[in-house]
């Protein structure tokens, strides 16, 4: 009894700590369909951190809809966090952000981030089976549906192979994957969410070249048609987008595309310089 008072007792700290984070009283019905993003005189610092410690201080950037944009730069310089913000994991002390001209304060957390498809560095897979996990992005999927997902995404190849195909289990957090399958499912997924914004954070940091190859082949098959927000540091994997930004210290140092950027000889230049040659082919 005492062990379990215990244990009740510190998740109910967790449980009924008031949220950072609440949706408007009286939201707006939702109006995202393409997927164009504005950071208007955005201020933000966290909750933590003293008045004057900000990360950003009236941060204004405009990504037109469908366009790709890699983000690069020192850690701790805001990448992740722009991200967070975006998806409304925290909220901005100033400023608005908008996706096609809508507040996303105004509208609930459920309907933002059901216009966001989000895949991150390490994806989460639950203990079901492979069918589920990628059904989790649209749970009226049919079996076509979630087979030509994973087909786009380079994972029906290795799913056929497995003892019991789409209905094998994958283990809590996916463990019974490779890093580069559980990538794959998570492409999946996103793919069949169809959101018109796309976040990709740290999608294949952590794979192995050959493995990278088949990721990035199956990203450039999610990114068609979606506003692209990607986050990397192999900066092989972004040279193609449409634009790239160097964050720095809360700002935007360096806008523009990789032979843009290249030019300049900046930070983006020093960073591709120390990177030893290509992980990717150009075919």
């Amino acid at each position: 009894m005492e062990e379990a008072l215990a244990d009740s007792a510190e998740m109910s700290e967790v449980i009924t700590r008031p949220p950072l984070v609440t949706d408007s009283m009286s939201p707006e019905p939702l109006k995202i369909k393409k997927g164009a993003i504005t950071f208007n005189d955005v201020t933000f610092r966290y909750e933590d951190s003293n008045q004057d410690e900000q990360l950003f201080k009236e941060l204004s950037l405009k990504i037109p809809h469908g366009q790709k944009v890699g983000l690069v730069g020192p850690s701790g310089g805001g990448k992740t966090t722009l991200t967070k913000l975006l998806l409304r994991f925290m909220d901005i002390q100033s400023g608005t952000i908008l996706i096609d001209q809508q507040n996303i304060a105004a509208i609930t957390q459920d309907d933002l981030r059901s216009s966001v498809a989000y895949v991150p560095q390490e994806p989460l897979l639950f203990h079901r089976s492979i069918k589920e996990n990628i059904a989790y992005g649209d749970l009226t999927a049919t079996q076509e549906e979630i087979i030509q997902a994973a087909t786009l995404a380079h994972a029906h190849e290795f799913i056929e192979k497995l003892p019991q195909g789409y209905d094998t289990l994958v283990g809590e957090r996916g463990v019974k994957l490779s890093g580069g399958e559980k990538q794959r499912v998570a492409i999946a997924r996103a793919m069949l969410k169809k959101a018109p914004v796309l976040v990709l954070d740290e999608a294949t940091s952590a794979l192995d070249s050959k493995s990278e190859k088949a990721i990035v082949s199956a990203l450039d098959n999610l990114m068609k048609g979606r506003t692209t927000i990607v986050i990397a540091h192999r900066l092989s994997t972004i040279r193609k987008l449409d634009r790239i930004l160097v964050l720095k210290d809360g700002k935007i140092s360096e806008d523009g595309s990789h032979e843009d950027l290249l030019a300049q000889k900046g930070m983006y230049s020093e960073l591709w310089n120390h990177q030893s040659g290509e992980f990717l082919t150009e075919d």
